[in-house]
């Protein structure tokens, strides 16, 4: 009977949670620009004027943490400082400066009835922000969300919950200070995992759930959501290298893709190289991957290649082509051409982001068509798969769906459009 008893106040906790954000989400999609870029300068000022409680809360989860053990990768997620802290208030500043995609109209066309159609830009509803050991998050998402018109029920990791309870607070503080709604930014502070189920089966009062963290996370949510998830599992990113390659170029980007930054989704996880310049790639190349203590996982001809060479390379195995590393790792494979390259990446990429170094228009053009992938770039490296660089402002992470969103998620990802006709009495 206890048992019974528990899961409706999970149940009941669950729809509180939905009917408040449904409410406020009625309000948002009409306040002007200038109330939401008020809140998300209040915001920055609460969390500007309030470092000490911020970092002494989140001194509890990292007490926690090392407690339990975990590892330096963990804690450094969980840490907050000064300098993020300076950076949270930076993107609150910014995300007020970017332009408000909502309300507004497009393909505004007078038909011969003489009704004027077009399309307008409204806000998806309610949100639901799923994610792990990243404090920043809580006001990361709440600033895009907010500012595209949308309510938002945050549910963080229980490893930051000291963290998020008083990030959240701030939030709602700058709320109260400004007019917006109660049930516009709510954390979900009851931390059973029940809870988090039920909120992926909670299609009446939440309009799509975002989860920002691991393997594993999203794939728990994906797999048990009945409403609609913007996500992406893996970043099995491809760099093919055209037999009409500038060799100075391909080098540069295939050296950045794989080594700027190891441990994120647009790394370079696979290199295609045309067997016509192998040689000369490698020369060039493979020196570069020693230097960085990147191991090489090759296909027998590239692994031949690499050893007459004299470069420490393994062979690869099956899995490797179908996995994201996430580290200094890298799997190699020659192709006889682009259309054997794009094959591979139709096999074994994850629809994230795949590059074609060439010098020859057709093919880049023939690429840009026939790869699927969220982003495909030609002469560039996947490292700039990223909302920043692609000139949004901010995302609130990257989306591998065909529907309804594409890439890196910004503002406009995170609205809808409806219909709008305009008459002056027209009658059918």
């Amino acid at each position: 009977m206890s048992h019974t008893t528990e899961e409706q106040q999970f149940e009941e906790y669950v729809a509180s949670l939905g009917q408040a954000a449904k409410k406020a989400a009625q309000q948002l999609c009409i306040l002007s620009t200038g109330q939401k870029n008020q809140w998300l300068l209040e915001s920055a000022r609460l969390i500007s004027e309030n470092h000490g409680p911020i970092i002494e809360a989140n001194a509890k989860d990292l007490e926690k943490a090392k407690q339990d053990g975990k590892d330096d990768a963990f804690i450094d997620r969980l840490t907050i400082g000064e300098k993020l802290l300076n950076g949270l208030v930076e993107q609150l500043n910014q995300v007020a400066q970017l332009p408000d995609p909502v309300g507004s109209i497009s393909q505004l066309n007078t038909q011969p009835s003489g009704i004027k159609v077009g399309k307008m830009r409204m806000p998806i509803g309610v949100i639901t922000m799923i994610y792990e050991s990243r404090p920043n998050v809580t006001v990361e998402a709440a600033a895009l969300a907010i500012k595209s018109g949308n309510a938002i029920i945050l549910r963080g990791g229980s490893d930051a919950i000291h963290s998020n309870t008083i990030l959240a607070k701030l939030l709602n503080e700058a709320a109260v200070n400004v007019g917006i709604t109660q049930g516009a930014i709510q954390l979900v502070e009851q931390l059973d995992r029940k809870v988090v189920g039920l909120l992926l089966q909670a299609k009446d009062y939440i309009d799509v759930v975002i989860p920002r963290g691991g393997k594993g996370l999203v794939s728990l949510v994906d797999n048990l959501a009945s409403v609609p998830v913007i996500k992406h599992l893996d970043g099995i990113c491809h760099t093919y290298i055209d037999d009409s390659a500038d060799l100075e170029k391909a080098v540069s980007i295939a050296v950045n893709a794989k080594t700027h930054r190891y441990g994120v989704c647009n790394a370079m996880e696979t290199l295609l190289v045309n067997k016509a310049i192998a040689k000369t790639v490698f020369e060039k190349l493979l020196p570069e991957y020693q230097a960085k203590e990147v191991e090489l996982r090759c296909c027998p001809a590239a692994y031949a290649l690499a050893q007459a060479q004299g470069v420490a390379a393994v062979e690869a195995t099956e899995d490797d082509w179908a996995t994201e590393y996430l580290a200094p790792i890298l799997s190699i494979k020659l192709v006889e051409d682009m259309q054997e390259a794009i094959e591979h990446i139709a096999a074994y990429g994850s629809n994230h982001t795949e590059v074609i170094v060439t010098e020859n228009y057709t093919r880049a053009q023939h690429f840009l068509r026939a790869v699927d992938a969220a982003s495909v770039m030609v002469n560039a490296s996947s490292r700039f798969a990223d909302g920043f660089e692609y000139g949004l402002g901010a995302e609130i992470g990257i989306s591998t769906n065909k529907l309804h969103v594409r890439g890196p998620v910004g503002l406009e990802g995170l609205t809808t459009e409806k219909y709008v006709v305009y008459g002056q009495g027209e009658t059918r």
